[in-house]
Order: structure tokens, then C-alpha cells, then sequence
């Protein structure tokens, strides 16, 4: 797995999680909050009874409740430990077959978990730790409902911990309905991205986002994690770079699990180097030297700004996340930047110059790309950037 020490949170949380005690942990992305909660599971498991599910963690995304199996497999690799993944896009029946095997450890979504409570075969009644991952996500009214029916089915008596690297004021005073006197970590710690992610904002109308993400993509990066706001945002992205000739993949809500699975494995292998997306892979993406994460559009939400650019600088590395903001999305950009405490780098790009630094821009000076055609430019006229002059603000522009 790579660890030669603990992390910050690793060695804060291991003790008290060893313990059986509960725990509420805030910490950045990246820093190693799986394993803080794997390694404590396995290790009160291993040696005990088996045959009945012992621990339940529930993540709010398919990608990341097969991330967190992963874990469980990659370091109980030597224990007798069995797990099986429980989310939907895929046929239950081998779900259900390794349910009725007999497993010590359920990672979960909501939505197929509760598919499955409705079955004999799934009983939760020797549970001894449940984790929410992604607490704030898990607590929010989306999921809220269906995590109340899940609570209803386990035993009152258990060990309980909450992770994330985002936990609001509200989901803190909520998560005290779920805890008994936990061991609250880097709950006062303002929300803000890891320190070696290095972010610019770019200031740019509607309509040329996507010539100015070609340039992005065609000057020196590596390999980029492009988020946008809507599903059939992410489709049109994603047709007009495969027309442009850039080969990337999709992955969002309305794509089937074998396509995503399909998508996130030709990135991480390095066969496609961009990745279009919603916020459905904002949690629980996990790619070794993620050079780029580009927030196509200005997230709703700071917290879903956190998660988004926390898909690169893993582990201690470095890398870049670009945030593209129209006019209409200059609000959305000041609440963020209030959230995490700073304010993020702004550029106007006036040329072509950006690097794998993350310190430029790119954009076409004869406005938006006709979808489909390429430009083969013999030579590129080099520009600078300028920091962005104040100015009033323009009117809101029609989404592409």
C-alpha cells in the first residue's frame, strides 16, 4: 500500500478507533482516511467469529464503496477476512451469492443496501462497527432518508465512526444522534484543499469554455479530471473532445456500472488521459499522479469544491486544479473562496499560456470552437497572463 508511517489522521484516529471508541474525523483529501478506519475493522476481526457481517461501512458512490473494498482486500490480504461490495448498476444475484457465502465486512450504498435488507439474507443483527465515509454526504437530505431506515436495522450497541474531509457545522450537530461520546477529530479545522494543490480560477465567457479547455488539454498536461455541473453537460463535453481529437471517457449517473468501470480503468492505466465527469466522481476517485483536475463549471457547493480538486495532490503530492468561471458563476467562486479561506488565483486568459504549473490560461482570441473541428496551428502565439483587473460584474449568461 505504500505506507512507510502513519498519516496525521491515521495516527490521531488509530488509538481510539483500536480502542472501540467512536469517532468523528475531519481531515483534507487525500490523507489517508481509509485505512484509519480498514485498518482498526481488521484488526477486531481478525480472530473472531465467522460467518455473520460484523461491520457496515456506506459511501455514498459506486466508485468509492469499490475503492474502500479494495482497501479491506489489500491489506487483510494475509487474514481470512471476506468483504463483498453492495451498490447498484449491476446484477444483484452475485451479490447476493456472496451474502448468503457468508461475509465479516458489507461496503455500501444506500440505495442497493436497503434493496437487500428486504431479502432474508442479509441480517445485520452481530454488527459490531458501522462507518459512514464521506459523513456529510451520507448525512445530507439526500441520503438521509434512506440512512435512517439503514440505522433502524443494526443493533443499538456498536462502535460507530464518521469520516470526511468536509463536515459543515449542521452535519456535526446531526451526527450527534448517531455517536456516544466520540473522539472528535479536526472537527474546528477549516475545510480547504491540501496544501500541495496549486489552483487558479480563469476568467472566461460561457461560450468559450471549451475552446479554452482544448488549449488546457493540449499544452502540457498530463492527465486531466474534467468535472461538470449536469450529465448531459458531461456527454456534450465529452463528444466535442473525442471530435476534437482528444480520447477521454464519461463517467456520471446515467452511465451503466461497466461503462464507468470501464471509463475509470482506461484513466488510471494511462489508455485515456481525460476523464469528463459530474460529482459523482468527486468522492472516491483515486488515480496515482492525477496531474490536472479542472472544474469545467464552478461547483454548486464550496464542500463539492474540497472533493473535486481533492482528486489530485494525493498522499503529499503536487498538482494542479483550474476552475473555469463565467460571469453568472463569479458568486458561486466568492463562496467558495470564503469557505476555504483564501482567495484562489485569478487569471484573464489573453492568448495561449498555460502550463503544467497551473499559473495560465488558454483561449482563442476568435471566440468559441465549432464543435467537431480541429486546428492544427504550425505555430502558437505565446501570450501572457494578466491578474484580473476589477470590474462590474456582467450579466448572466446562458449555460452551453
Amino acid at each position: 500500500m505504500g505506507f512507510a508511517e502513519p498519516t496525521a489522521i491515521q495516527a490521531a484516529a488509530l488509538p481510539p478507533a483500536l480502542a472501540g471508541q467512536d469517532v468523528l474525523a475531519s481531515a483534507m483529501t487525500g490523507s489517508g482516511k481509509t485505512a484509519a478506519f480498514v485498518l482498526p475493522i481488521l484488526n477486531r476481526l481478525v480472530g473472531g467469529p465467522r460467518g455473520s457481517i460484523r461491520a457496515l461501512v456506506v459511501t455514498p458512490t459506486r466508485e468509492l464503496a469499490a475503492q474502500v473494498q479494495q482497501h479491506f482486500r489489500d491489506l487483510g490480504r494475509h487474514t481470512d477476512i471476506r468483504s463483498a461490495a453492495v451498490f447498484g448498476g449491476v446484477k444483484p444475484g452475485p451479490q447476493e451469492r456472496a451474502l448468503r457465502g457468508g461475509v465479516d465486512v458489507v461496503v455500501a450504498c444506500p440505495g442497493r443496501l436497503l434493496d437487500h435488507l428486504r431479502q432474508p439474507w442479509l441480517r445485520f443483527d452481530r454488527l459490531e462497527v458501522l462507518v459512514l465515509d464521506e459523513a456529510d454526504r451520507m448525512l445530507d437530505m439526500g441520503f438521509l432518508p434512506d440512512i435512517r431506515r439503514i440505522l433502524a436495522r443494526l443493533p443499538e450497541r456498536r462502535q460507530t465512526m464518521l469520516f470526511s474531509a468536509t463536515l459543515p457545522p449542521p452535519i456535526v450537530t446531526l451526527s450527534r444522534t448517531l455517536l456516544s461520546h466520540p473522539v472528535r477529530l479536526g472537527i474546528e479545522r477549516r475545510t480547504a484543499p491540501a496544501p500541495g494543490i496549486r489552483q487558479a480560477a480563469l476568467s472566461v465567457p460561457e461560450e468559450g469554455k471549451k475552446g479554452l479547455l482544448l488549449d488546457v488539454l493540449r499544452d502540457e498536461v498530463g492527465s486531466a479530471l474534467v468535472f461538470t455541473r449536469t450529465k448531459h453537460r458531461a456527454n456534450r463535453l465529452a463528444r466535442y473532445l473525442e471530435n476534437a481529437g482528444i480520447p477521454c471517457g464519461r463517467i456520471h449517473g446515467n452511465r451503466s456500472q461497466p461503462q464507468r468501470e470501464s471509463a475509470l480503468a482506461a484513466f488510471k492505466s494511462g489508455r485515456i488521459r481525460v476523464l469528463v465527469a459530474t460529482d459523482v466522481a468527486s468522492r472516491g476517485i483515486d488515480v496515482e499522479a492525477l496531474s490536472h483536475v479542472i472544474n469545467f463549471d464552478v461547483p454548486s457547493q464550496p464542500e463539492d469544491y474540497v472533493h473535486r480538486v481533492g482528486r489530485t495532490a494525493r498522499a503529499g503530492a503536487t498538482g494542479a486544479a483550474l476552475t473555469f468561471v463565467s460571469p453568472a458563476e463569479e458568486g458561486g467562486l466568492r463562496a467558495i473562496e470564503q469557505a476555504v479561506g483564501r482567495r484562489i488565483d485569478r487569471r484573464e486568459p489573453t492568448g495561449f499560456a498555460l502550463h503544467s504549473a497551473g499559473v495560465g490560461a488558454a483561449a482563442d482570441d476568435s471566440g468559441p470552437r465549432d464543435e467537431g473541428r480541429t486546428t492544427n496551428r504550425g505555430s502558437r502565439r505565446q501570450m501572457t497572463t494578466r491578474r484580473r483587473r476589477s470590474r462590474r460584474p456582467s450579466k448572466p449568461e446562458l449555460a452551453a
